[in-house]
């Protein structure tokens, strides 16, 4: 049985703004903070990583780590409610939302996780460690993951009530259903239906044909670029 995940329900009006604007990412940085950021938030502004939701507003954000209800059980985001990323990202994001508007004008993307402290992927290894969740979790005693470089988005699709569409298995689910690798398989076993498999295809189109690369072991998971061209280049988010 799939494992039941309950998430704080989020507003309509607050994930979808009445009047969302769309732009590209802007060329220059510019590292002074803006008003309302924390002092964790303006530090990863300063290390050159942007907001999404100052790309294109009509990008809905929801940061699950930043709420309890995750599989931690816990809030582990204190003080960073934004979705933070390096602009190479975040303008591949913002082309997927574009595109996505182009096929389904009724859908938005919905990010559930984007630039995540070093810290915080600590607190994760060392909760899974030694058990089969590891495959999950990015080891950071081993090369870090590509959220701590702000280098990797969690996003789904959501509807225009707000709502997540389905898609065979909760956000941070940790099993079978996750994996893209036998998706075909898991809707003949009845583990998905052909709704969500629909949906995981429509997902994975707008995101890989903007230039970003899936892992086999999350539908949600996103990179800029293939992980062993991160490493030696890029900042670890602190």
């Amino acid at each position: 049985m799939k494992r039941i995940f309950v998430f704080v329900v989020l507003l309509a009006a607050a994930l979808v703004p009445a009047a969302c604007t769309q732009r590209t990412v802007a060329p220059a940085f510019e590292a002074t903070p803006t008003d309302g950021d924390t002092p964790i938030e303006a530090r990863i502004r300063a290390r050159g990583l942007v907001d999404i939701a100052e790309q294109d507003s009509c990008i809905a954000v929801h940061l699950v780590y930043a709420t309890p209800y995750n599989f931690m059980g816990r809030t582990l985001y204190h003080g960073l409610n934004k979705a933070f990323m390096l602009p190479a990202l975040a303008e591949k994001v913002v082309a997927a939302q574009h595109l996505l508007k182009s096929i389904r004008p009724d859908l938005n993307l919905l990010v559930y996780d984007a630039a995540r402290p070093i810290s915080i992927q600590h607190e994760m290894w060392n909760m899974v460690e030694g058990t089969p969740m590891e495959d999950f979790v990015a080891n950071p005693n081993k090369g870090n993951g590509m959220h701590n470089y702000g280098a990797a988005v969690d996003v789904t699709l959501m509807d225009c009530t707000g709502q997540p569409l389905p898609m065979g298995s909760e956000y941070d689910y940790f099993g079978d259903e996750a994996r893209i690798t036998d998706e075909r398989g898991l809707l003949e076993r009845g583990r998905i239906t052909q709704r969500e498999l629909e949906n995981r295809l429509l997902l994975r189109r707008v995101m890989t044909e903007s230039g970003l690369y899936t892992i086999t072991s999350e539908w949600w998971h996103f990179n800029l670029m293939p992980t062993k061209e991160v490493r030696g280049k890029l900042q670890i988010v602190e």
